[in-house]
């Protein structure tokens, strides 16, 4: 493993002996502890595609037109399932087999709320509300507001499964130290206003897939966060709220885990959560 910075931090040992033992494996792992100013940088730079942790900066986009008087978050969309390519425009639907949340897709349709399908594309990962608030918002703002906001290799141009624009490559794609600053920022209740950083964290603290970061801490332990995990590249990213002390922001994101080593690389994750959180505490 290279380019690890451990600052602040007494000592690492155990989480380097934990990572070289996958050498097969490409980790990328970013931290910032309130507490201490402890910081902790594996890779940190590494691009990776992103998966859906990218759905987290739309979600900061939808209350970014929201403060300034776009949309409303009551405001209601109707739920569709036709979507145009960044490519040539053509549309392509997705696949309700493919997408974590099923509830929408009996829905086609119906409206409902952008509050409600924020909180699906967070807490269920919900592919589906991620292309219908796109749709409405545009990949292009939520990138200028990532950029404005001065988060560095975090890009995104395009929502979920637009399978020509991901032939050629025009993907999305994060670092762990770009997801790092961008929790670190809503931790910090600094993205667009101190009560709308509160709701993202309200809606992050209502994730259902909690198999990374929070599997292996205390239960009195909460996180505000976001997996994304597509083929062969796992991450999880958020806020972790230990007792008595001030929150940690944590990113790691992984590539080489086959996806029938869903469940290995779920505990893997967890493991270095987990070593992280007893060197910080």
């Amino acid at each position: 493993m290279k380019n690890h910075v451990y600052s602040k931090i007494v000592s690492m040992s155990e989480l380097e002996t934990f990572l070289a033992e996958q050498q097969n494996k490409t980790i990328a792992i970013a931290v910032h502890d309130f507490e201490t100013g402890a910081e902790i940088f594996v890779n940190a730079d590494e691009s990776f595609y992103p998966a859906s942790t990218f759905k987290v900066h739309v979600m900061m986009e939808i209350f970014h037109q929201a403060e300034q008087g776009l949309l409303s978050l009551d405001d209601c969309l109707p739920i569709t399932n036709a979507f145009a390519s960044i490519v040539d425009g053509a549309k392509f639907s997705l696949l309700e087999s493919d997408d974590a949340e099923k509830n929408l897709y009996p829905r086609i349709g119906e409206s409902e709320s952008i509050l409600e399908l924020t909180r699906l594309m967070i807490v269920r990962s919900s592919n589906l509300a991620t292309n219908i608030l796109l749709a409405k918002i545009g990949a292009k703002r939520v990138n200028d507001f990532i950029q404005a906001l001065g988060i560095e290799g975090v890009t995104v141009i395009r929502g979920v499964m637009d399978d020509a624009a991901f032939r050629l490559s025009r993907n999305n794609i994060a670092t762990a130290r770009g997801l790092t600053h961008t929790m670190k920022l809503i931790a910090q209740k600094k993205v667009v206003s101190k009560l709308a950083s509160e709701e993202m964290i309200r809606i992050m603290l209502g994730q259902e897939f909690n198999e990374s970061i929070p599997a292996l801490l205390p239960k009195s332990v909460q996180v505000a966060h976001k997996t994304g995990w597509m083929d062969n590249y796992f991450h999880d990213f958020g806020i972790v709220y230990p007792d008595q002390r001030q929150p940690y922001v944590i990113s790691i994101m992984t590539r080489g885990f086959s996806e029938d080593q869903e469940n290995a690389a779920h505990q893997y994750l967890a493991s270095i959560s987990k070593i992280i959180y007893e060197n910080l505490k």
